[in-house]
């Protein structure tokens, strides 16, 4: 992984790629690179930094209308220049970028290096390069080559190649990451990602798992490993280019933070029944009576779409009186899990590409579960592979960390929950009262929006702390453990959450003057059993932000927010966490956008 470009035309292939490059650094990555195919001559430059090192690397004369670009993000072998892809074969005629990893590269590297290859470097993709190559002299195309060479391949990829004595033609592939064809005005282009290709056209194509395909200036096929032609349809993608603008905000992060009544006012429109006081949510493909037939759920996610998975088995034990819980789906699929059939899965993924949950979906269905998604991203692998679902309609999200794919996937979950809840037991007095603090939300959170600059001054006054602690208790701990989660990974400060209930079994023994304590503390039924909590860390001389409905003595700071129904608290509780990261991390000086080590779209293991 983990950004890949790829174009066909008559127009300069260079600028394009470095521009779709550009568009895919927010995936995070260490080295970018390109290659050009001119006549018969290939063509390459890559760079250990970002894509504008690579911009300024390129010389004045770098033609052709046929190239590949990729920015790495290192799985073998450190960031370097030579790490970085494209990765050549000796004799400099075949050019491969590729997202993923080769499970068996180092025995196929072995064998090569018997057969006399001198590699140029320590990665996996290499590998492919030579084996394409070697395949290439004994065949009449350049896909049959790729196909074959593929064969010997196990693992993930999503790869581009061009060959330099077969120009105006890329084959592209995929198994397990992302490739999507873009269709334009006689021109082709490819990428690991539409946000690459939507400056030039919205009609795109999304490959499955084992196909491959052909891309040359007229038009391209897809065919799969077998060589058996396969019949695709392009789709028109509802985003635009300006969704990946900063709009005028110094981040993304921070301008997603702010489109939130936006995003959320999205998700639910058109899902909120006023007259049965139910949720429409059509895409699940289920009729009343299969609906009432699940007896648990089952949530599976990774990283924050775990923890909104949590937020939302809360919900639905609330609502619809159904056991629900939430596992990462990184462990899920590696437990052997026993698969019910009255047990109903939820897969989460912002991207729908999100390898680990793919991969768990994939073996739910091999054993008969029944599967929907929570999904942003129209088309994605995820959506394709599940039985029904809901889409966010949250729009891109280009920061690393998310924040309103976050929040609107818990409105989403509140959406579930009414709809499995007034299929089941929940009163329509209920269901009204759900409904209206649905709708409240949108305005509830332009009011805590308003308070950036008293959470800037906190954020400022916390930043150097050596760590935090956060906790909540019942609906408060997953929210605790989002707000953990959002520190780290931007501002690296450490952070861990813990229920409340839990700090007297071990955690207490950390509270110190130097370890603030971020509490989450709701207006609910457990209040007085939160601010007890709070003394307890009081009494230790720890320092206290809590998050809550109203300021507590206990405290020594707070962030007092608006109430809405105590089920849909936890939505609203998340958003001062998100703006306190923010504003920590940029007292930091940190790279808010980009964090160090991590990738936007997580597409191996």
């Amino acid at each position: 992984m983990c950004g890949i470009v790829a174009y066909v035309g008559p127009k300069d292939a260079a600028p394009i790629l470095l521009e779709g490059l550009q568009r895919l650094e927010y995936r995070g990555y260490d080295s970018a690179g390109l290659a050009v195919v001119n006549g018969k001559t290939l063509k390459t430059r890559k760079v250990k930094g970002r894509v504008a090192d690579l911009a300024a690397a390129m010389p004045a004369r770098f033609k052709g209308g046929l190239g590949i670009g990729h920015t790495r993000w290192a799985t073998h072998g450190v960031p370097s220049d030579l790490n970085a892809h494209p990765h050549v074969d000796a004799d400099e005629r075949i050019a491969v970028v590729h997202n993923g990893i080769i499970e068996n590269a180092a025995e196929l590297r072995r064998k090569l290096e018997a057969d006399g290859v001198v590699f140029a470097s320590e990665t996996d993709t290499e590998v492919l390069a030579h084996l394409i190559a070697r395949t290439a002299d004994e065949t009449s195309s350049l896909e049959d080559a790729v196909r074959l060479a593929l064969k010997s391949v196990v693992g993930t990829y999503g790869i581009a190649v061009v060959d330099a004595q077969r120009p105006g033609e890329v084959v592209v592939a995929r198994n397990g990451s992302p490739i999507v064809l873009g269709i334009g005005e006689k021109e082709m282009f490819a990428a690991s990602d539409v946000a690459a290709l939507i400056r030039y056209t919205r009609q795109v194509v999304h490959l499955e798992d084992g196909e491959l395909a052909v891309l040359k200036a007229d038009g391209f096929h897809t065919f799969t490993s077998d060589a058996m032609e396969t019949a695709k349809e392009p789709f028109t993608v509802d985003w635009e280019a300006g969704h990946y603008d900063t709009g005028g905000y110094e981040h993304y992060l921070l301008k997603e933070i702010s489109e939130q009544p936006e995003t959320v006012a999205r998700t639910l429109s058109g899902r909120v029944d006023d007259r049965f006081h139910i949720a429409h949510l059509g895409g699940l493909n289920m009729d009343a009576r299969e609906t009432r037939s699940f007896r648990r759920v089952k949530i599976i996610g990774c990283g924050s779409a775990y923890y909104s998975g949590q937020i939302g088995a809360q919900l639905i034990e609330e609502l619809a009186r159904i056991p629900a819980d939430a596992e990462p789906a990184s462990e899920f699929r590696y437990r052997s899990p026993v698969v019910e059939p009255d047990t109903l899965y939820v897969a989460i993924s912002q991207s729908g590409e999100t390898y680990d949950t793919l991969a768990a979906v994939q073996e739910l269905k091999r054993k008969g579960g029944r599967v929907i998604g929570i999904v942003n991203a129209v088309g994605s692998a995820i959506a394709r592979e599940v039985d029904g679902g809901v889409y966010l309609h949250a729009g891109p999200e280009v920061s690393v960390a998310s924040t309103k794919a976050f929040t609107s996937t818990a409105v989403a979950f509140a959406l579930l929950a009414l709809h499995l809840g007034r299929v089941r037991d929940l009163s329509p007095a209920d269901g009204r009262r759900i409904c209206e603090g649905l709708r409240r939300l949108p305005d509830q959170i332009e009011q805590i929006l308003k308070l950036d600059e008293q959470i800037k001054a906190l954020a400022q006054s916390y930043a150097n702390a050596p760590g935090m602690m956060f906790v909540g208790r019942v609906r408060g701990y997953p929210v605790a453990r989002e707000g953990a989660q959002k520190l780290k990974e931007i501002s690296y400060v450490h952070a861990e959450a813990y229920p409340a209930s839990e700090l007297k079994h071990g955690p207490l023994a950390l509270i110190s003057p130097e370890l603030p304590t971020v509490a989450i503390v709701p207006d609910d039924e457990l209040l007085d059993k939160n601010l007890t909590t709070l003394g307890e860390i009081r009494a230790r001389s720890g320092r206290i932000l809590m998050i809550g409905h109203r300021s507590a003595e206990q405290a020594d700071d707070c962030i007092v927010i608006p109430k809405n129904e105590v089920e849909l608290d936890p939505i609203l509780l998340t958003i001062p966490l998100q703006l306190f990261a923010y504003h920590a991390a940029v007292a930091l000086a940190r790279d808010v956008d980009k964090p160090r080590n991590l990738a936007k779209s997580v597409t191996v293991e």
